[in-house]
């Protein structure tokens, strides 16, 4: 929060100097728009600036410098016009107390609702403070789900506070990490911005564990001087096996960072040392096929270590992530990793949803990838609907934001991403909600299991559902997402009656409004595009962005 004491005059104008040269470098980066965006955002930046007047932040900088690093960050992502209006008015809401109707006046409704959903709730009452954060969070996130760029600011935003936290007291610093760590992250994570993702956990775990962070950064810096030698004899064989095979291949050295090190150290149990895989290679190649020939020409340079190999570009990560990883067994018995994409999958994997504005001029991209995490930002909207407590709405959201997956698949052979430790009845609900209140038996590979059975990688799961929908309030003892989580006892009635309108057989009195195939007793309804059913806008769907466009809109949304 900036402290409102107003600047001496013999440090006024340099401070009105510094405001000027930050805002230049961000006119620096807008020639991607037109003269009349360039000329809207100089009066967005104008009116910031007389807002602002005399503000200073902890470090004692002009409070302006904030809202144009942000604006800075957002347009290296070539955000639109209303975007960078937006993180340059990000804070007049909350800190100066401009109106959101007088934004509405002075630049539109559409920057003004982008300034809306990152204003912070610190004006209302609530009970406690925690109730307070989650409300605020609740609207912020819905929001974003109403328009992504929301997010794209806040999270520009959290990653300048990020950078500039150092003049903080170390209670807040800890207090803003943690909160960066359990929150902001996973979302950047979830939403592909790789990027931000690793720049945030690295930030927040120096200020959280300034010691730790301070004995791996020397360990690595001693690593790294021993093993270049061994990196560049590497570079120079996977470059001629390249060469040779007629690929033109763009490598570039990668290196974990120091979170993701000591992750795995304290998961795993594991000293510096036994961490074997701190320095990679990433392969850029121009099409998919060369990663796949690529793969090969590796494994006949070195030794693939057992079970380290993922192909994500078969089977995408649920934030459109695209690569192939494998680790081999190099000189000296040094195991490297290496990651094999094409320059559009690059794209995506750095700047995730921004990629629509990073690279909408040269980036085809007909199966969705950068769509799906505009769809788990939709998919907000329907647990919103079930979900009225600010805090229970916060905790489904968490549910949301996992690390890892299973992937499985119907008996269509689709592909759907869920949870590690998702159930039969996450599977159900995810396919579609009728067929979650409808589910009674299940199979897995073939075999009946209880709808409480834990699902594997691999598994082709199918869920045999009847005419009656009965939504069990004792599933919620084992669900892992938040689709049944938002079931309440309570409401059980009411649920089952609208389930009922929806499960009802077509001609019965209780068919309102259906205008489709639905359940019936003892059908497999684990293929919800084979039956006509819509899936829930779930952010486990990887396949969803495909929905046949002919189909009614409204069934999925």
């Amino acid at each position: 929060m900036p402290t409102s004491t107003a600047l001496p005059a013999q440090t006024a104008e340099p401070a009105a100097q510094a405001a000027a040269a930050s805002f230049h470098a961000l006119v620096e980066q807008l020639g991607y728009l037109n003269p009349e965006d360039i000329e809207q955002v100089r009066k967005a930046y104008r009116l910031a600036d007389e807002a602002h007047l005399g503000i200073t932040r902890k470090s004692g900088e002009p409070y302006i410098t904030h809202p144009i690093a942000v604006a800075i960050q957002c347009a290296q992502w070539k955000l639109d016009a209303q975007a960078i209006m937006a993180a340059l008015l990000h804070d007049v809401i909350e800190d100066t107390g401009i109106s959101k109707t007088s934004l509405v006046e002075k630049f539109g409704s559409s920057v003004a609702e982008l300034v809306d959903g990152l204003t912070k709730l610190d004006k209302l009452n609530f009970n406690t403070k925690e109730e307070g954060q989650s409300e605020s969070f609740r609207k912020m996130l819905l929001a974003m789900a109403q328009d992504v760029r929301v997010i794209l600011v806040k999270l520009a935003d959290r990653w300048h506070n990020m950078q500039t936290l150092g003049s903080m007291p170390t209670n807040r610093r800890k207090a803003i990490s943690a909160e960066t760590l359990e929150i902001y992250a996973p979302i950047a994570n979830r939403l592909g911005l790789n990027q931000a993702y690793r720049e945030l956990q690295e930030l927040a775990f120096q200020h959280l564990n300034p010691w730790r962070h301070q004995v791996l950064e020397k360990a690595v810096i001693r690593s790294r001087k021993r093993r270049s030698d061994l990196m560049r004899v590497v570079e120079e064989a996977v470059k001629k096996a390249f060469d040779q095979a007629g690929i033109k291949a763009q490598i570039e050295f990668r290196e974990k960072t120091l979170y993701s090190i000591y992750k795995k150290m304290e998961s795993k149990h594991l000293s510096f040392a036994q961490v074997t895989d701190i320095f990679g290679m990433r392969l850029v190649v121009p099409e998919s096929i060369d990663c796949y020939t690529g793969l090969g020409l590796l494994h006949q340079l070195y030794k693939p270590v057992p079970g380290r190999f993922k192909d994500h570009i078969a089977i995408p990560k649920v934030n459109g992530y695209q690569s192939l990883h494998t680790t081999v067994v190099g000189p000296a018995g040094v195991n490297i990793e290496f990651q094999m994409r094409t320059e559009d999958m690059h794209r995506v994997a750095e700047a995730g949803v921004a990629a629509h504005w990073l690279y909408k001029t040269n980036v085809k991209d007909p199966s969705g990838r950068e769509q799906q995490g505009t769809l788990w930002l939709q998919s907000l909207l329907d647990i919103q609907s079930e979900t009225r407590d600010a805090a229970e709405f916060w905790d489904h959201i968490k549910v949301d934001l996992f690390p890892d997956a299973v992937y499985v698949f119907t008996p269509k052979g689709r592909i759907m991403a869920l949870p590690r430790g998702a159930t039969v009845v996450d599977f159900a609900y995810a396919v579609h909600s009728n067929v979650g209140d409808c589910a009674i038996a299940a199979k897995v590979n073939g075999s009946q299991v209880p709808l409480r059975t834990e699902l594997s990688n691999g598994n082709v799961v199918e869920v045999i559902t009847s005419v009656v929908p009965a939504p069990n309030p004792a599933w919620l003892g084992f669900v892992r997402t938040a689709w049944m989580s938002s079931f309440s006892p309570r409401a059980g009635a009411s649920a089952c009656a609208r389930s009922s309108r929806r499960c009802a057989p077509r001609g019965s009195s209780n068919c309102q409004r259906l205008t489709r195939p639905t359940p019936t007793s003892g059908t497999s309804c684990c293929d919800s595009r084979a039956r006509g059913t819509r899936p829930n806008s779930s952010p486990t769907l990887a396949w969803a962005s495909a929905w046949p466009a002919s189909w009614p809109s409204a069934w999925w949304r």
